[in-house]
């Protein structure tokens, strides 16, 4: 896994006429973003010196070295910052994997059948979620916990979703559409 990228961070608007960022931050601690070194875009074409410059609401501020006005920084928004996984720090004992490990992995049912693939990982202030896309194409999200998901295979690449959440699923996909 060392030559694998870790999202660590999302523009998602900008600041300001000078170029600022607006960046959601993925890190534990949202201001170290900076401190891993140059990230890059999705595609790695791209490197970005970043400097936190402030907080805006939940949102960092962030300056990238050579972005000095606003009608640039906007075609940047929507890019996401990677680092390479090297630089991370190391997971403590009791932790296996970072979250970003999850994503891609395939999601068997409790028969080992496979029924869809990780697509996302979120908390947006209730616990973790995991966004899980059918085979069918429709995306869903489940609670990250040992209910729905009692085994995480990093290594074998999957995890399994138990069965009281395939019910609920199997469940959707039989309702009448409006």
């Amino acid at each position: 896994m060392s030559n694998k990228r870790v999202c660590l961070g999302k523009i998602v608007g900008v600041h300001g006429i000078k170029g600022e960022f607006k960046v959601k931050s993925f890190t534990a601690v949202d201001s170290d973003i900076a401190s891993y070194g140059p990230l890059e875009d999705k595609n790695a074409k791209q490197q970005f010196e970043l400097k936190v410059t402030g907080h805006s609401k939940d949102l960092l501020r962030i300056k990238i070295k050579g972005i000095d006005d606003r009608t640039l920084a906007e075609t940047m928004i929507g890019t996401e910052l990677y680092a390479p996984r090297g630089v991370l720090p190391e997971l403590k004992e009791q932790e296996v994997y970072y979250e970003a490990d999850l994503v891609n992995l395939k999601v068997y049912n409790e028969d080992k059948e496979v029924v869809a693939k990780v697509t996302g990982f979120y908390n947006f202030g209730a616990g973790d979620i995991l966004e899980i896309k059918l085979l069918s194409g429709r995306s869903e999200m489940l609670p990250f916990n040992k209910s729905y998901v009692p085994e995480i295979n990093i290594e074998e690449g999957y995890i399994i979703v138990a069965s009281t959440a395939m019910v609920f699923l199997e469940d959707e996909e039989d309702s009448i559409k409006c």
